[in-house]
């Protein structure tokens, strides 16, 4: 027991206390990432309840202008009205599948005067010019849309709007250039509109459930922890053979450890090492 009288000493109980605080940052770290996984659990629940929801009229899912909650986004709502084609509007720097375009965005004028702005899609940029070639026109007359609801964008710093064109679809922003009462909590994605028009815009696709790696990261955390308690014995038992090498048992195992080394099959790479310092000398 005298030999281990060292492992007791201020210098390893403090190398102890590193190794605690370490692993508690690793369980506290491993616990977020739990967190984040039940988070994005939910959120992936919540799309997958929403997206495929049976959709409802507007005014039941948003009896304001300004109704909206996180909890219905991707809800599926139904509209009835005529397009306003003289407001219709791009929003650009609309990447899809690694291509330049544009998502184009129609406002709906409703039975009751309001306004709804219903995204149709996506558009490519043009091949001569930094506008789409060509946009598919909604149908004019009345018609009823079925949507899925998005929220409202943020405002992007340094970004001006252009003529019939938008930076983001911020709705405050986009009411003011429709010029009537427009619903601001929420946009909607087109589903399907009746009657439909002979083309429409390519429609947004799914949205991807992914859960992430938040689980592989918490387990790796965890072991970070163990691996640091596994660090400190290694530490400790290198400096008890430092300490007793004079010792005929801790020589004897020290022999023994090294036989088994030997005895261990030399790998490709081992031979490869063997002769390359055979041949720097």
């Amino acid at each position: 027991m005298n030999r281990w009288r060292f492992a007791f000493s201020r210098r390893w109980f403090g190398y102890l206390g590193v190794a605690i605080v370490f692993a508690a940052i690793c369980v506290a770290l491993s616990q977020w990432q739990v967190a984040r996984l039940n988070e994005t659990r939910a959120a992936n629940d919540l799309i997958d309840r929403n997206y495929h929801s049976s959709p409802a009229p507007i005014r039941e899912v948003l009896p304001t202008l300004r109704s909206f909650s996180p909890g219905q986004e991707w809800r599926q709502v139904t509209l009835s009205g005529s397009y306003l084609l003289d407001k219709q509007l791009l929003v650009r720097n609309r990447p899809f599948n690694g291509e330049p375009g544009f998502e184009v965005l129609d406002p709906l004028l409703l039975s009751d005067g309001s306004v709804f702005i219903v995204d149709r899609g996506w558009v490519p940029t043009g091949q001569k010019q930094d506008r789409p070639d060509s946009i598919p026109e909604p149908r004019s007359g009345p018609v009823s849309v079925v949507v899925r609801l998005q929220a409202s964008e943020p405002s992007l710093a340094g970004h001006t709007d252009l003529p019939g064109e938008v930076a983001t679809i911020r709705l405050p922003d986009v009411a003011r250039l429709v010029g009537k009462p427009t619903y601001t909590g929420a946009y909607g994605l087109m589903v399907s509109e009746s009657p439909s028009a002979g083309t429409r815009p390519t429609a947004m696709p799914e949205p991807v459930l992914d859960e992430g790696l938040h689980i592989s990261y918490a387990i790796q955390w965890v072991l970070f922890g163990i691996m640091a308690f596994f660090g400190l014995w290694y530490g400790i038992r290198q400096e008890y053979r430092m300490r007793n090498a004079d010792d005929p048992d801790e020589q004897e195992r020290a022999e023994e450890r090294e036989r088994k080394r030997l005895a261990k099959p030399r790998s490709d790479s081992d031979v490869e090492d063997e002769i390359l310092e055979g041949s720097s000398h």
